[in-house]
């Protein structure tokens, strides 16, 4: 038995989807021809009450549309200093969008809307880039699956409009955020100019992202795709894998909730840890003590067939998902008492 825990990416289509994948009916999306590529978009634009959605093959892409979307270059983005398209798009926003960031020290990648609003550079100080674009990450991935409050979203939202800046949602884990505090996901969609989706973590689609918004701010979408390589064809056979993750893979998200969070408590009373983040969704992140060498305690667990990542400054990150099974669980858990 191998327990895979470093990413809720790891996960394989089960075979009901991969069926409902080979039903599917194509054609060509680059001639916006491809009847279920277009399902699903209008499908998940819907959800969070926008006109548009746009199918990619990656969320780091769907990203950097949005950034291209919402910048002219030498402008500036305002986003925690944990976000990803800062710490893990690869210098995408720079490289693509020649934009600069504005980094918020919040708490567990979430910032608040003083904060927020502190970090706007004045219009006329031309010494200063020009800030263009809030960007907000749901849930937060380096912030250990943390969720934001909507009520701090419509804050940081009504100060975006009001200095006429454009907001962005990376929602890499969204459902997962949606099923934790039971929001309404078209009062999330209020929020935001665009919203990147993921279908290929939580929800266990082998591939894809949606990237929503409304008509204006979405006009130019289908250029800045094609110009970074995003065009498919017959691209319905991945879109019906979204398709039925969403009418399948939503609920069960709180499985791997329940499960992350009988991990924290088993890890809160380990002799080797020091302390365990807070858990709320699917990830969790713990530090071992100073006296534990975090290469030798991964090799250790990769020596019981045991799969987790390192965050730096002996920190561990662990996530779990469609496939950690009951069987995965009650092994890792027996494993880790054990150690």
């Amino acid at each position: 038995m191998i327990v895979d825990l470093r990413s809720d990416t790891v996960t394989l289509p089960s075979q009901e989807m991969l069926e409902f994948m080979m039903s599917s009916n194509v054609g060509d999306d680059v001639y916006g021809e491809d009847p279920t590529v277009n399902l699903l978009q209008s499908k998940v634009a819907a959800i969070f009450g926008k006109q548009v959605g746009m199918f990619f093959p990656s969320g780091t892409m769907a990203n950097q549309t949005a950034i291209k979307l919402h910048t002219n270059p030498g402008e500036q983005i305002i986003c925690d200093k944990y976000s990803h398209i800062y710490n893990y798009e690869g210098g995408g926003a720079s490289f693509n969008s020649g934009v600069s960031f504005k980094l918020i020290n919040g708490q567990r990648g979430m910032f608040t809307s003083e904060q927020a609003a502190n970090s706007i550079n004045p219009k006329d100080f031309y010494h200063s880039p020009l800030t263009s674009l809030i960007a907000i990450e749901n849930t937060t991935n380096k912030g250990g699956g943390a969720c934001w409050d909507n009520k701090e979203l419509i804050k940081i939202n009504k100060i975006a409009k009001s200095n006429k800046l454009g907001m962005h949602l990376d929602g890499a884990r969204i459902w997962n955020a949606l099923v934790n505090t039971g929001d309404n996901p078209k009062d999330i969609g209020k929020n935001f100019d665009t919203i990147s989706v993921c279908l290929s973590k939580g929800l266990g689609c082998p591939i894809g992202s949606v990237l929503i918004g409304d008509k204006n701010i979405m006009s130019n979408a289908l250029r800045i795709r094609k110009i970074l390589g995003g065009g498919m064809r017959q691209a319905g056979y991945l879109a019906n894998a979204g398709i039925y993750a969403l009418e399948n893979n939503i609920n069960r998200l709180a499985e791997d909730h329940k499960k992350a969070s009988e991990i924290g408590e088993v890890l809160t009373k380990s002799k080797f840890v020091k302390s365990v983040e807070k858990i709320e969704t699917n990830i969790v992140i713990f530090e071992l003590n100073d006296d534990i060498n975090e290469v030798a305690f991964i090799n250790k667990l990769n020596e019981l067939n045991i799969k987790l990542i390192s965050m730096g400054s002996n920190k561990l990150r662990l996530v779990t998902h469609l496939n950690y099974n009951n069987d995965h669980h009650e092994y890792f858990i027996s494993s880790i008492k054990s150690l």
